[in-house]
C-alpha cells in the first residue's frame, strides 16, 4: 500500500514512519494491501492531531484522533481505521452469507400472501399406436401481486466529508479531491463553516452556511 505523509509544523521522524508502516500492515491483512494511505500530522499549540486515510477501489477509511502527544494520537487513528476495516469486512461477510441463505428459501419458502400458484395435474396424453399413453409435462401458472412493495431508504452514516480541523480553502479543495467526495464540509481558520459542492460540470462551489 502506497503511503504519503504530511506534517503540518511537525517533523516526520524515523519513529512515527515505523508506527504507522506497523499499524497500516495489520490493515492490509484485513482489506489487501491495493490502495493507498494517507497521513497528516499537525501541531497546534498543545494539540497533536493524526488524520489517517486509508482508500482502495471499493473502501473508503477516514479518522482522525487528537492527543497531547503525537505517537498516542497516531496509535489511536491506526486503532480506529483497523477497527473500521474489521466491521466492514465482517459485513461484507455477513451479506454474501445472508444472500446465499436467500437464495435457498426463496426456493423452499411457500408463498407469500396474495400471490397463488397453481399446478396443473398432469393428464393422460394422445394415445400412441401401440396403446400406450403419452406423459404430459406439469405446468406451474404463477400470479403476483398488483403492486410491488416500495424499499426502504437505506442510510449510511460517514464522518468521511467532514474535516476535523481549521483549513483554508486551497486545502480544503485538495483535501475533497484526495477523498473523492461531491461534498465536503469544513471551517477557516475564522470559525466559519462552508461547504464545497462539486457540481456536474465538474467545478467547485462554495457554500458559506450563516
Amino acid at each position: 500500500m502506497n503511503l504519503d505523509y504530511t506534517g503540518r509544523q511537525t517533523t516526520i521522524t524515523k519513529k512515527l514512519k515505523a508506527q504507522t508502516e506497523a499499524g497500516i500492515a495489520r490493515i492490509e491483512k484485513i482489506i489487501g494491501d491495493a490502495g493507498a494511505a494517507h497521513v497528516i500530522l499537525t501541531t497546534e499549540k498543545y494539540r497533536r492531531t493524526a488524520e489517517l486515510t486509508v482508500q482502495t477501489r471499493s473502501l473508503n477509511l477516514v479518522a482522525a484522533c487528537e492527543a497531547t502527544d503525537m505517537e498516542m494520537a497516531l496509535r489511536d487513528a491506526l486503532a480506529a481505521i483497523e477497527k473500521q476495516a474489521i466491521r466492514h469486512k465482517k459485513k461484507k461477510t455477513t451479506i454474501k452469507r445472508n444472500a446465499k441463505e436467500g437464495v435457498r428459501q426463496v426456493a423452499l419458502a411457500p408463498p407469500e400472501d396474495g400471490a397463488a400458484v397453481l399446478v396443473k395435474e398432469p393428464s393422460k396424453g394422445p394415445i400412441t399406436k401401440n396403446g400406450s399413453s403419452r406423459k404430459a409435462i406439469p405446468m406451474l401458472v404463477h400470479s403476483f401481486p398488483s403492486e410491488t412493495p416500495l424499499a426502504e431508504p437505506h442510510l449510511v452514516r460517514s464522518n468521511d466529508g467532514v474535516a476535523m480541523r481549521p483549513m483554508s480553502l486551497e486545502e480544503a479543495v485538495k483535501e475533497a479531491a484526495f477523498r473523492d467526495r461531491e461534498v465536503f464540509v469544513f471551517r477557516d481558520h475564522g470559525g466559519q463553516a462552508l461547504v464545497l459542492h462539486r457540481k456536474k460540470d465538474g467545478k467547485m462551489e462554495l457554500i458559506e452556511v450563516p
